[in-house]
């Protein structure tokens, strides 16, 4: 790997990771890189958990503080919950043991705003950055980092870091090099400038990240691939709710309020959102682009196509035939693709300006158009907020998807009361199920209730929720939200007490 490791000082630091891990004491605080399954480091964390496991074997306390990204993958989220060697974990998360542990109160959970977390890290308020470990496609003549799948906050944490570690992935393309646009002019308040982008294929920083290689501890040679799970084949009600988003843009071009070619695309992860992309594959758009935080199988195709003109993100999230097909086409793709740190990626500023539209996931909506997109029946943490808060307040038009009902019909995503609220009736401006799709916009929260059950709601649930609606109006003195206290929480109560929210 002497061609990826081109600086001679850090490749005589060249390790196992076993002896890496050896260097990071109990209780460090680790900026590990990595976004949703892409550019995490592979072989370190799993030779930390080796070492945890042992020390409490032999009755030591032995953790580690773990901020990422986002999700990263089994090796890192997962090997780290499996042993206990987590104390606390930021931003966001997507593994089912770092979940059940979050959950059981194992792990202290900090759900953060994506485009927030580098600057509360870089702020203090996380606490001193011991350690940063990222993944690297190459290192430079000059020490400098060439990412990989991933950039995300890969720059505050090389920035904040006290020592760093590189695992030097041969697995990675050399031909990423190029995608990457790492801007160096993020300052903090009052000296900070306009972010100086107005198309979403501006580059406007650098191809690589920036480091002082005399922090550099320890350099790992890996070829282990990235770790992102098949996408489920696309099912009928995500097609259903793909086709009433593609015909509302439609219907927002002919009423002059977008172009033909609509407005920069955000999406989150997921089978609705890669249906919304092959609708668009199929439909006769063209000159599409998209500032996002995450590059899917569907932009992929899109690309291939010639309809996806750039596509801006902060991480791939593709399925393992894609992250082969991304790295064997990496030169031709890097033309299309903008990699940036997700404090950019994901920024208000941004976002607002080049009127993006957003579609995310929900677990819950309510009658009146608030988003729990985090935690089921209001305490049990699912993922996160990730950035679907970034780009819901940001948008041009903001949109929420999901099935109606979830666990066999036992479950409602249109409640009567959000049992946790991630994303407020101001900031949302469209629900959409397989039911159909309610445009709030402009509508007074009884007209909001009365158009999210009749568009919706699923017919199982419709006349419960009619009901709660029309007795909260009958008995509530204020009638500009009405609700019934004493029943806003049936639905959730009786799921967990009888296994669905169909009232008896």
């Amino acid at each position: 790997m002497t061609d990826r490791i081109a600086n001679a000082q850090l490749r005589g630091k060249v390790m196992s990771a076993d002896e890496a891990a050896a260097l990071i004491p109990a209780g460090a605080q680790i900026g590990f890189g990595g976004f949703t399954g892409s550019g995490y480091p592979k072989e370190l964390p799993k030779a930390l958990a080796a070492r945890i496991k042992a020390a409490h074997e032999a009755g030591e306390d032995f953790t580690v503080n773990a901020f990422t990204g986002a999700s990263t993958a089994p090796e890192l989220d997962g090997v780290l919950a499996e042993v206990d060697g987590m104390g606390w974990r930021m931003p966001y998360q997507s593994d089912p043991t770092l979940r059940k542990k979050i959950n059981d109160g194992t792990i202290r959970y900090t759900d953060i705003h994506l485009s927030h977390s580098a600057q509360l890290v870089a702020e203090g308020f996380c606490g001193r950055l011991d350690f940063a470990a990222v993944e690297a496609t190459r290192i430079t003549e000059d020490g400098s980092i060439v990412p990989t799948s991933s950039v995300g906050n890969n720059k505050t944490y090389l920035d904040m870091a006290e020592k760093v570690i590189i695992e030097v992935n041969s697995w990675q393309s050399l031909e990423l090099e190029g995608m990457h646009d790492v801007w160096n002019g993020y300052l903090t308040p009052p000296n900070r400038p306009a972010i100086p982008i107005t198309n979403p294929g501006d580059r406007i920083g650098d191809a690589f990240l920036t480091l002082d290689p005399g922090k550099v501890v320890a350099v790992i040679e890996t070829e282990d691939p990235d770790r992102n799970s098949p996408f489920k084949p696309i099912d009928d009600d995500s097609r259903a709710i793909a086709g009433y988003l593609l015909d509302f843009y439609a219907n927002e071009v002919e009423h002059g309020r977008m172009p033909k070619n609509l407005l920069p695309l955000q999406s989150g992860v997921g089978n609705i959102p890669n249906a919304v992309l092959d609708g668009l594959l199929k439909s006769d758009l063209e000159n599409l682009t998209s500032y996002t935080e995450v590059i899917q199988d569907g932009m992929v195709d899109l690309i291939d196509a010639g309809k996806l003109t750039v596509a801006s993100a902060t991480a791939f999230s593709l399925s393992p035939e894609y992250a082969h097909k991304m790295n064997e086409g990496a030169e031709k793709y890097r033309r299309s693709i903008v990699l940036r740190p997700q404090e950019i990626s994901n920024h208000p500023e941004v976002i607002r300006r080049l009127g993006v539209l957003s579609c995310n996931g929900m677990i819950e909506a309510d009658i009146y158009g608030n988003v729990n997109s985090t935690h089921v029946c209001g305490t049990r943490m699912m993922n996160g907020i990730g950035g679907s808060g970034d780009f819901t307040r940001n948008a041009y038009i903001s949109a929420f998807v999901s099935p109606s009902t979830a666990k066999n019909g036992a479950i409602s995503a249109i409640v009567p009361m959000a049992s946790h609220v991630d994303h407020t009736e101001h900031d949302v401006m469209v629900i959409i199920t397989e039911q159909g799709l309610a445009d709030l916009r402009g509508l007074a929260p009884r007209q909001r209730a009365r158009k999210i059950i009749e568009n919706c709601a699923h017919p199982d649930y419709r006349a419960q929720l009619t009901e709660y609606y029309e007795a909260a109006l009958a008995s509530s003195k204020a009638k500009h939200t009405p609700h019934d206290l004493a029943h806003s929480f049936d639905f959730h109560r009786s799921f967990l007490e009888n296994g669905t929210m169909r009232l008896s």
